[in-house]
């Protein structure tokens, strides 16, 4: 069962300094999980009748799920323990699904400005998914190569030659390769007619050339073995997560009846525990209509304890903290 802590009520339990020390133990120099192993940081927020967020509160709710996350005691020293003003700092956008179930333009801009806020240039940061296409029909605009934010699809600049990790034989996106030094993952909570879940880990299918290939057995080990290369594992510094609302059936396309007002953003250091995350609450909204759950279903997220194997994050349910900001 998840554990549920407000931060306050977390700090009483562990003591101030050892949550503060969520945030100290995570420098730009380790990969992000060697703190926060589990712990996923929630903050409220609410979407009107047309589906749209206000400025303001998404700027304060990722700031909020960001300071849960991390320990920090404020946003700013939660970005300074993840990233260096040197940074090149990529971050993956899941926008499969359109206007609908897409990570929200003000969400994604509440972060950036988080970021630069926390002392990283916003010429190095760099909005990304693998078509121009899908981040604009997400509603990003295209910023290649001009002045301030860029915002751009990889998919024609991969490696020249794939490398091999596991059981994948990829070429990665040159972006990530290499450009950027830390990179977030900012995906939305929705399941996956093949895999299960799609929210965190899965995310990253999008930094290969050839993500068709690795759909047989629920994507498993494939989504943890993509993960598990340097490229990727090295640099992940932070998962976000758009819960604003959620999808609990029919994923990984936009499918209206199946969509749910869940009412959170999430973070998290480690990408593992923040699909943990996503499995709960989407199994809860299936259980709430008389569905059977994803692994009644036959498909539950395999690629979650594998990916826990290999040392990405925290595999055991019993052990997910949610740190409700």
């Amino acid at each position: 069962m998840t554990r549920r802590f407000s931060r306050r009520e977390l700090g009483a339990l562990v003591g101030g300094a050892a949550l503060a020390g969520v945030a100290e133990g995570l420098g730009p120099e380790s990969s992000g999980r060697r703190s926060g192993r589990g712990i996923v940081g929630v903050a409220p927020l609410g979407a009107d009748q047309d589906n749209r967020v206000d400025e303001s509160e998404a700027t304060a709710a990722v700031g909020a799920a960001l300071r849960a996350a991390t320990g920090a005691p404020d946003v700013a020293k939660a970005v300074r323990s993840l990233f260096s003003r040197s940074d090149i700092v990529g971050v993956k956008l899941n926008c499969l699904g359109g206007k609908r179930l897409s990570p929200r333009p003000q969400l994604v801009l509440a972060l950036v400005d988080w970021l630069v806020a926390g002392g990283v240039a916003r010429r190095n940061i760099i909005l990304f998914e693998r078509s121009d296409r899908e981040l604009e029909r997400a509603g990003f605009r295209i910023n290649r190569d001009g002045d301030g934010l860029r915002c751009f699809g990889t998919e024609k600049d991969w490696d020249r030659r794939p490398s091999v990790s596991g059981s994948i034989g990829s070429c990665y996106a040159r972006l990530v390769s290499e450009t950027c030094t830390a990179l977030i993952g900012f995906g939305v909570v929705k399941d996956h007619d093949l895999a299960g879940v799609s929210a965190s880990l899965k995310n990253w299918y999008g930094v290969i050339h050839n993500p068709n290939k690795y759909h047989d057995n629920q994507c498993d080990p494939y989504v943890a073995d993509v993960v598990r290369h340097p490229l990727i594992r090295d640099k992940l510094r932070l998962t976000v997560l758009d819960g604003v609302t959620a999808q609990c059936h029919g994923g990984p396309a936009y499918r209206g009846s199946e969509v749910f007002p869940l009412g959170r953003v999430a973070a998290s250091v480690d990408p593992v525990a923040a699909d943990l995350w996503a499995w709960r609450v989407i199994d809860r909204e299936r259980v709430r209509r008389g569905m059977p759950t994803l692994e009644a279903a036959g498909r539950p997220p395999r690629f979650i304890a594998t990916a826990a194997n290999y040392g990405l994050g925290e595999g055991d349910p019993s052990r997910l903290v949610e740190v409700e900001a």
